[in-house]
């Protein structure tokens, strides 16, 4: 019986022998080279392998009848073949093609530099912006990335040759029209916003997206956090008289959630203990308060944010065409800002958003020239380079913008976008008693599209139409760029635009029959990035047309102003950010750029006085757990700018350039400190932080530019407010561990 048992054994062993079947070949990707690390599997089974160093496989298989192989990899999209198995050997060859997805896609990174938490491709994150030595201001970090100037008597972002008016700056998509505090000459103002606000920042230095306009040379694009992980309250405080109170509800049910803060700083105790180069007659005194709401809706959110500041600051200097008077300025500033923001999945693919900002602005500016006395001074009509000096401004601009977008996305990531938006500008002035009054009407439409050929290579293309009501003008901007994958976390994009923008309220106040300026960017970017480093090249040239121009003013109130200006610019930026090399954090930025103009008072194309052609920054940032602090350097170093005396001849209304200067490099060292005495404890109902800064720590004598008399017989020096700022402060929050941000930031 035994005997038995053991034959009909051997024979089953026999058969499944006898029935196994082969299966072989390769496979290979869509430009037939060899897959390696591909898995076919049986789906029905457990037999399979995986494909070698020539994208070949072979296996064999006991399953009997009809099934599926499956063949797969990560990045591609699997196939499955139906085979018959009944012990005749298979040979089968596929193709698999690439997969596409988000987290693989490659992307537009020509002209853009993103800053936020959750974003691919990452420049600065949202800490980043917090923990520099920029006391927590947005633009100041923006001017330790490339293609951006070291102008510290003004404020705003010079980008790749252009003036600060020439950028826009966004929230939640809808513009910001006055994104600084108001404040005098020579003297540059923070930003209004608490980068806490956001959550992710693209500043775009050229080549932006057709959805955006009126700028000619860059964007800032600022994402507004969705809802607080929880409920929390914060008070910072500093003895140079700062405070900040700042809470943030989530709702129970986690649907909604508000925030609440009012921020207060007067800069007298400062000035106690800092000597400043100005005369300060009225101490610079601003209030801020804001308010936001949030909610989910079925598939998406609705923000609103308003914030109402207000600022004073007034302050005298050496009048420069006289030895024996003094300049002095008062400046006094209302704003009021409202953005609505609401994003909706509409189903079928298609997303909605709906952008909207109100703003309403008003500035009461007096100049005027003091005798020793500090007594007004009155001028002969002949002086009216001297009478110019002296004025009363009331200005009061009102804005409104509304913008709506559709969005559809297909298969592969391949997207369509189009919309348009309208504005609506409001500027009501009083300029020594001479009214100033005018609307404009400004609209445009908008479409681009997203066309993805494979993960590796992707097409933007995109057409802006725009008009403004006031100028009687319309014009037409096409966009496109590229990107391609030429290796391993690695890519090439390119971009071309034209870019139009509206001339800015102060021109228009005296001639409304300009026309559109224009410039047209060409962009060429490489960019080499991993978790932990990123190395960014790019090459720009950008073409100026129609800049406005200025003859000499033979009154005053008479300026003249044309659309005759031109100019150029090219250049190269670096960038490379490293936090695997050492134990710290570090990154360094260089920018090269020669440019030239001929617009305003310009009487030939001449390099502006605002563009060095040599820029560098480095940053380095590094937690000491044995001290729990976190030290952070900035060094910024900035090649001299040219300064002109152009002498008005008043007989051929031109100018003349007489005479002209180089000022000395721009070096500059900022530190500060965060302390974390609380570093290591668990369960804390309240974190504190210490922060110290001190801006310019060596000391070093900085020139900003010169400014030249009206006859060009003598040139006074513009320097910052005081060759050393310091802030020292201490933030206590209740209900959020930053510390932990900052550890996780440096790992």
């Amino acid at each position: 019986m035994k005997s038995g048992y053991f034959i009909f054994l051997f024979g089953l062993i026999l058969f499944k022998a006898n029935a196994q079947t082969k299966i072989e070949g390769g496979v290979k990707d869509g430009k037939m080279r060899p897959l390696i690390g591909a898995s076919i599997a049986v789906k029905n089974g457990y037999d399979g392998a995986i494909t070698d160093s020539a994208g070949n496989y072979h296996f064999t298989t006991t399953d009997q009848g009809t099934d599926t192989l499956i063949f797969s990899l990560t990045g591609y999209k699997s196939i499955e073949k139906i085979v018959q198995l009944n012990g005749q050997a298979i040979t089968l060859n596929v193709v698999l093609k690439e997969a596409f997805n988000e987290l693989s896609a490659v992307t537009i990174t020509a002209g853009s530099f993103s800053a936020g938490d959750n974003k691919k491709g990452v420049v600065l994150s949202s800490l980043d912006i917090l923990t520099t030595s920029t006391n927590a201001d947005i633009s100041s970090a923006m001017r330790l990335l490339p293609g951006t100037q070291q102008n510290g008597e003004s404020s705003g972002l010079f980008v790749h040759g252009g003036t600060a008016g020439e950028t826009a700056q966004y929230m939640d998509g809808a513009v910001i029209q006055n994104p600084y505090y108001a404040g005098g000459p020579q003297i540059m103002q923070r930003g209004r916003f608490d980068p806490r606000l956001f959550s992710g920042t693209m500043f775009a230095t050229g080549g932006y997206s057709a959805l955006y306009g009126n700028a000619m040379s860059s964007v800032l694009l600022m994402n507004s956090n969705d809802l607080p992980e929880k409920s929390e309250y914060e008070i910072d405080v500093s003895p140079i008289a700062y405070v900040n109170l700042r809470t943030q509800q989530l709702a129970r049910d986690k649907k909604s959630a508000y925030g609440i803060s009012y921020n207060y700083i007067n800069v007298w105790p400062e000035m106690q203990v800092v000597n400043t180069y100005f005369d300060i007659t009225k101490t610079p005194v601003y209030h801020t308060a804001n308010f936001y709401y949030h909610r989910k809706t079925k598939g998406g959110m609705i923000k609103y944010y308003t914030e109402f500041s207000h600022n004073d600051v007034g302050y005298s200097w050496q009048d420069i065409d006289s030895l024996v008077l003094k300049d002095k300025i008062n400046v006094a500033n209302n704003n009021w800002y409202n953005n609505l923001n609401w994003t909706e999945l509409l189903g079928a693919k298609w997303k909605m958003t709906w952008a909207n900002s109100f703003s309403m602005n008003h500035d009461h500016i007096t100049r005027s020239v003091l005798d020793n006395k500090n007594e007004a001074v009155v001028f002969d009509p002949s002086l009216y380079w001297m009478n110019n000096k002296i004025f009363t401004y009331l200005n009061s601009e009102d804005h409104l913008q509304s913008r709506f977008v559709l969005e559809k996305t297909f298969r592969y990531l391949n997207a369509i976008r189009f919309g348009g938006e309208y504005d609506y500008a409001h500027t009501d002035g009083l300029y020594n008693g001479r009214s100033i009054k005018f609307n404009d009407h400004y609209g445009a439409v908008f479409a681009e599209n997203d066309l993805y050929f494979t993960n590796n290579f992707m097409l933007k293309s995109g057409i802006r139409a725009e008009r403004s009501a006031l100028i009687n003008e319309t014009k037409v901007a096409p966009r496109i760029s590229t990107a391609y994958r030429i290796g391993p976390n690695e890519q090439l994009s390119a971009a071309y635009g034209i870019f139009y923008q509206k001339p800015e309220a102060h021109y228009l106040m005296y001639n409304q029959n300009l026309r559109f300026t224009k410039s047209t960017q060409y962009i060429l970017n490489y960019q080499k990035s991993t978790t932990s480093q990123i190395l960014r090249l790019e090459a720009y040239y950008k073409k100026y047309d129609d800049l406005i121009s200025l003859v000499p003013a033979t009154q005053v109130n008479d300026y003249p102003f044309s659309n005759d200006g031109y100019g150029h610019a090219e250049g190269f930026d670096l960038f490379w950010k490293d936090q695997k090399t050492f134990p710290f954090k570090y990154w360094i930025s260089y920018s090269y750029i020669h440019t030239k103009r001929q617009f305003l008072n310009y009487p030939t194309p001449l390099q502006p006085d605002f563009i060095t052609p040599h820029t560098f920054s480095a940053v380095l940032q590094q937690f000491i757990p044995g001290i729990k602090s976190q030290v952070n350097f900035s060094y910024s170093f900035a090649t001299g700018r040219p300064y002109y005396y152009f002498a008005p001849d008043l007989q051929s209304h031109t100018y003349q350039l007489k005479t002209q200067g180089k000022s000395s490099d721009y070096n500059n060292l900022d530190f500060s400190i965060d302390y974390l005495p609380d570093f290591g404890k668990t369960n804390k109902k309240m974190t504190v932080m210490f922060v110290a800064t001190i801006k310019n720590i060596l000391g070093l004598q900085q020139i900003y530019t010169y400014n030249y008399s009206y006859d060009g017989s003598y040139k006074q020096p513009v320097w910052p407010m005081s060759k050393r700022q310091y802030f020292i402060g201490v933030f206590f929050n209740f209900g959020r561990d930053r510390s932990q941000e900052i550890i996780n930031e440096n790992l």
